[in-house]
């Protein structure tokens, strides 16, 4: 048996299983599938390990953006023993639910969480696959705010540098397996 992946050994392989995909959804966008990683066991409970080893106190509920953040911000919230909130895009969730609206390079979205799972006071790690120009990640910390949530941090799979996403989100702590620049 292999010793398990950590440090530089997970980040290459993190890179080797992270696929290009060129021109999808549209053309001119660079598309991350982490769908063989995914399918990797070692190398996705390596991440799990490592995003819930790098959070810096305790957390009372690791929220996931819709749809590839909920894969791995579920199975954080468990090593972590904290409970799981679902970010989703507008209208995916029955009522009541709190709703922020963002800008895109393109027009407008909104993502919405059901407020009543968030208790006042509550300390949340927010989860996603990929940061890109984090207008989806600073919307859910908004979000997560107005229901009276703690943001103790952001942690992400693949983070895009040359979009500077980091840069919107200043003033919180931003993890991030692997940089692409």
């Amino acid at each position: 048996m292999s010793a398990p992946l950590r440090g530089d050994a997970l980040v290459a392989r993190v890179h080797e299983l992270v696929r290009d995909v060129p021109d999808f959804p549209t053309p001119g966008v660079g598309f991350k599938d982490i769908t063989p990683l995914l399918a990797d066991a070692e190398a996705f409970a390596a991440v799990v390990a490592e995003i819930a080893g790098s959070v810096d106190g305790p957390v009372d509920l690791v929220a996931g953006t819709e749809a590839r953040g909920f894969i791995l911000a579920a199975p954080v919230a468990v090593a972590l023993g904290a409970g799981f909130v679902p970010i989703r895009k507008h209208g995916k969730l029955p009522g009541p639910t709190a709703a922020e609206e963002y800008t895109l390079e393109y027009g407008t979205a909104t993502v919405e969480v059901h407020p009543f799972t968030v208790p006042e006071g509550s300390r949340v790690l927010v989860v996603d696959d990929v940061l890109a120009t984090g207008g989806t990640a600073a919307a859910t910390i908004r979000l997560l705010e107005r229901c009276g949530a703690h943001v103790v941090g952001l942690s992400f799979l693949v983070e895009l540098g040359f979009l500077a996403g980091r840069d919107v989100l200043a003033g919180h702590r931003v993890e991030s397996l692997i940089t692409v620049n």
